[in-house]
């Protein structure tokens, strides 16, 4: 096996151990955090038939006549419920009322009235005045007949004269379990597959340094006289190749791990609220408001998480581009008007008033579209932090061969613990008049095609308040 097929099995091993292990605890933890959430609900239902029959028992004699009609009534109810693509047609919730000693007075499936329960566990702790709970198979030896069974006791006049017993089949929840597995087994191979080509990649890269040293023993060997000069000459230019395409490896490698750790950290939040709202909506007996306020959560962190998609794609495209293809003469007065005139429309509905200071224009050669979006940026942040019926400032300062492009607020300005991480990818501050925070990467795109155009940009705070951005640009040779 060559150097290149070891290292790239051994990267490839590595990670499928990882990846294995993962995925064996990840599958692992569905199904209990499944059963946590069902018998959390069967606790609160437990509780609240147990209630009911308190209502109908006040001298201690438990009569679960009202139970019967109304089980009834609803095992015959029709169900059309579409949960996540789960279909829902009947009622599965089983309730079972005992006496003090145990003897079943209700079966909601009729099938057990007079027998015996006080050996179940759900029950007897229950009449003991401790929390029950079980699951049992319907049918001995079958796991997938399982039902979970949670009891609550019923108590007149600080007394327990009996309990209530709540159950669900585990497999009507069993649906959703394979589901959530299916679609972790579906994540897990796709970052294999990514891996993979990442690994044939670093293999390819890594084993170089190993193939030129095999290039210059073949060299060596075909010289038929020894000359130190030459050969020294070689082995220099050899090295010096190797090491830059290592260099430019190993920096690629840490580039990538430190985008995928930072994306995965500012993913994680809006992931976990989106996955607490699902799982909230199961509950059937969610009120419609409830309801109508977390799909409207699932709606705008999906959102979130679209807008830092997309933001991540237009910063790696322009990371990729060394220098700007064909650059050209820009005149920055008129396009700052048009900055000017968009950012009136958007600050008009807080009363912000945007206003331009440019006596005389300037050209830079660059990209009219990069430089635009630029300065737009500057102008959205400014708009961002500005109180209602504030002023923004846009000014254009010419200064020896360089140009200033200038975005004044009147803000609450940078905290000082930001100062220095103000243009780091994924870091925002939260906007004063909706707390909420952006993607953190207009800054880091500002930055970027600062850099394109041999510029450099920056953010302090300004004299009096607020806050002042610059983009500083060299002015275009004639």
């Amino acid at each position: 096996m060559t150097k290149r097929n070891r290292i790239f099995v051994g990267i490839l091993l590595a990670y499928a151990i990882g990846v294995a292990l993962l995925m064996w605890r990840l599958l692992g933890d569905i199904d209990p955090r499944y059963r946590e959430s069902a018998e959390e609900s069967l606790v609160e239902t437990a509780h609240l038939m147990a209630s009911l029959v308190e209502q109908q028992s006040p001298d201690g004699a438990i009569d679960p006549a009202l139970l019967k009609p109304v089980f009834r009534a609803l095992y015959a109810r029709p169900v059309k419920a579409d949960i996540f693509g789960f279909k829902k047609t009947r009622i599965e919730l089983r309730v079972t009322v005992v006496d003090r000693s145990g003897r079943v007075l209700f079966d909601s499936q009729g099938r057990h009235e007079g027998e015996d329960f006080s050996q179940w566990r759900d029950v007897r702790l229950a009449l003991a005045g401790e929390y029950g709970s079980r699951t049992t198979p319907d049918v001995a030896g079958e796991p997938s007949t399982s039902v979970m069974y949670v009891a609550a006791p019923i108590r007149v006049r600080n007394e327990i004269v009996g309990a209530v017993s709540a159950a669900k089949p585990v497999q009507s929840f069993g649906q959703f379990v394979e589901a959530a597995r299916r679609k972790t087994l579906l994540v897990g191979l796709t970052s294999v597959v990514a891996v993979i080509l990442l690994a044939v990649i670093l293999s390819a890269w890594l084993v170089r340094p190993f193939g030129v040293v095999a290039d210059y023993v073949r060299y060596v060997r075909r010289q038929r006289s020894f000359s130190l000069p030459r050969l020294s000459r070689r082995a220099f230019r050899a090295v010096s190749a190797a090491y830059d395409e290592m260099r430019d490896a190993l920096a690629g490698r840490n580039y990538v791990a430190d985008y995928v750790q930072t994306l995965t950290h500012e993913l994680k939040s809006p992931l976990s609220a989106i996955r607490g709202a699902a799982e909230l909506l199961h509950e059937p007996s969610m009120p419609e408001a409830d309801r109508r306020r977390f799909v409207g959560n699932i709606e705008r962190e999906t959102q979130r998480i679209q807008e830092l998609v997309d933001r991540m794609m237009e910063l790696a495209a322009l990371e990729q581009r060394q220098s700007l293809d064909k650059p050209v003469p820009v005149s920055l007065k008129p396009l700052l008007e048009e900055l000017v005139a968009s950012a009136e429309a958007a600050g008009a509905p807080r009363r912000i008033v945007v206003t331009l200071d440019a006596p005389a224009d300037a050209q830079v050669d660059g990209d009219a579209f990069l430089l635009r979006r630029a300065i737009g940026n500057l102008l959205d942040n400014a708009l961002d932090f500005s109180p209602s019926g504030a002023r923004v400032t846009l000014s254009l300062v010419p200064r020896g061969r360089c140009v200033d492009v200038t975005v004044r607020d009147h803000g609450p300005g940078i905290p000082d613990y930001a100062d220095d991480k103000v243009f780091e990818k994924f870091y925002s501050l939260a906007r004063p008049h909706s707390q909420r925070k952006s993607t953190g990467l207009g800054l880091a795109f500002v930055k970027e095609i600062a850099e394109l155009h041999d510029g450099r940009a920056s953010l302090r705070n300004a004299e009096g308040g607020g806050a002042l951005a610059t983009l500083s640009l060299p002015r275009a040779a004639h």
